[in-house]
């Protein structure tokens, strides 16, 4: 399997605090990889470190194969480390160009990533006049100018609103399925990172605590909640599965693959069902499980 990224028995010290503790981990190429942890987990440190900013105490990073701070490696890999700054005088087409230039790109599409992450009307007007977000936004396109096969993101939609966090998660979604993109995620809003997150990685104190595929991880809580009558005649059909919630409510403590042959059995008992929906099993409780961190909610 090709990685994009690759930390074995990776440790960082500030003094006497432990940024990384002895973090091995492995993110393959494709699809949107979540990075999530409290303050102070070690997130933005492993950025550093793979970007070759900051030397690891012990252990070894690579980036696509290649040590980190590998020029070769780093020419693929577009990033945003935490708040971007810009040259306030300059307009954001003034940025990209100056950008471009810098990093040897001969024909940049600046109009068209301008467009991609919304910024096509305020494109000439100068930067210190912009928001959090729109520096958000721009700090994206500045990243995927060189057109990267892996962009790594620290929390991309700080200081956004709602409908900007919408379509930034649908550009994303868009760079990994159509691009092709390996997208490597940072980010506290869990919500985010379960809507659009293929796997995840939890950290806490500088180590791995948990990680998987998302669908996998949300699964193991889930639970399927019936509002049908006879409620009785469901609980019946149960068994030791079912537990009554209020008068006509039911929890099944079933599997999705389960589902449809009980929605069969209950049609069969003529039970009629008025809901059944699939509840709980979100990422917050697997990461609040993984780390004690009620900051999180």
């Amino acid at each position: 399997m090709s990685f994009a990224l690759e930390a074995v028995g990776v440790s960082k010290t500030y003094g006497t605090v432990k940024a990384l503790d002895g973090l091995t981990l492995e993110i393959p190429r494709g699809g949107i990889f979540g990075i999530l942890g409290p303050n102070g987990a070690g997130k933005s440190t492993l950025f550093r470190i793979v970007l070759g900013l900051v030397r690891p105490t012990l252990g070894e990073t690579r980036l696509l194969g290649a040590p980190a701070g590998d020029i070769g490696a780093l020419r693929r890999i577009g990033a945003v480390i935490e708040t971007p700054r810009f040259l306030p005088w300059l307009t954001a087409r003034e940025t990209l160009k100056m950008l471009a230039l810098e990093s040897g790109e001969k024909a940049p599409d600046i109009d068209g990533w301008l467009s991609r992450v919304g910024l096509t009307e305020a494109a000439d007007r100068k930067v210190n006049g912009y928001s959090v977000g729109m520096k958000q936004r721009l700090a994206l396109a500045a990243a995927l100018l060189t057109k990267p096969e892996v962009l790594i993101l620290d929390e991309p939609t700080s200081g956004m609103d709602p409908a900007g966090i919408l379509e930034i998660r649908a550009l994303m979604r868009e760079l990994a399925d159509r691009d092709g993109v390996t997208i490597i995620l940072a980010s506290h809003q869990l919500d985010e990172v379960q809507r659009v997150c293929d796997s995840v990685a939890i950290l806490d104190r500088g180590k791995l605590v948990a990680g998987g595929r998302v669908d996998a991880l949300t699964g193991i809580n889930e639970r399927l909640r019936l509002i049908a009558t006879p409620t009785a005649q469901v609980l019946e059909i149960l068994g030791a599965k079912g537990t009554a919630d209020g008068e006509h409510a039911v929890f099944a403590a079933i599997t999705r693959n389960e589902a449809p042959a009980l929605i069969k059995a209950l049609a069969r008992a003529d039970v009629d069902i008025t809901e059944a929906r699939w509840i709980g099993g979100d990422l917050e409780k697997v990461f609040l499980d993984s780390t004690g961190d009620a900051d999180a909610r």
